[in-house]
């Protein structure tokens, strides 16, 4: 009986008839990693006879039968590089021992609590990132205080106006246009 396979749900599988290989995600960030490609020899094998099966024109069972030969061994074979690949992805992840997630340790591990930073968040960034934000405030409360229409002319008093006709130039105290009447 083979051991029980233990990593995080996040991964895709990658895998094709060719070979195994899988892409592992940060629970957090969803950075990841992409283990090794690991050949599948079964799959490499019914892919020659394939080959060999269209060159002679006469051996298309050839290829069927390495399909079956595949769908035989490809569950054993792809735990077994699932379990190659989990053992390679675990060095480049941590697991935070409050909540379990698997996160990467650039990003979503903080060292010195040796937690992940939703557990533990790191109170230098943390307050980096709140005197950002009450900068960002400030900015706007400022800026909403600070008038900036009272140069405006919002009743036209200044305004040039145009002869709907001609298009010709008016100012605010002509009723009608010198050019057409």
């Amino acid at each position: 009986m083979s051991n029980m396979i233990q990593f995080v749900a996040n991964y895709d599988d990658l895998s094709t008839d060719k070979g195994f290989q899988f892409k592992f995600h940060c629970d957090q960030c969803r950075n990841g990693y992409m283990s090794r490609f690991q050949p599948n020899a079964i799959g490499i094998a019914g892919s020659l006879l394939s080959a060999a099966g269209n060159f002679f024109s006469g051996l298309g069972g050839v290829q069927n039968a390495a399909y079956q030969i595949q769908q035989a061994v490809g569950g054993k074979a792809h735990d077994e590089a699932l379990e190659v690949a989990v053992a390679e992805g675990k060095q480049s992840f941590k697991q935070c021992t409050h909540c379990g997630h698997w996160v990467c340790p650039d990003v979503c591990w903080n060292a010195s609590a040796g937690l992940c930073e939703a557990c533990a968040p790191d109170e230098q960034e943390s307050m980096r990132s709140l005197q950002a934000q009450a900068t960002r405030e400030q900015i706007r409360l400022k800026t909403r205080a600070t008038d900036y229409t009272s140069n405006l002319d919002f009743f036209g008093k200044g305004a040039l106006l145009q002869c709907p006709n001609c298009q010709g130039k008016l100012t605010p105290d002509q009723k009608f246009c010198p050019s057409c009447g």
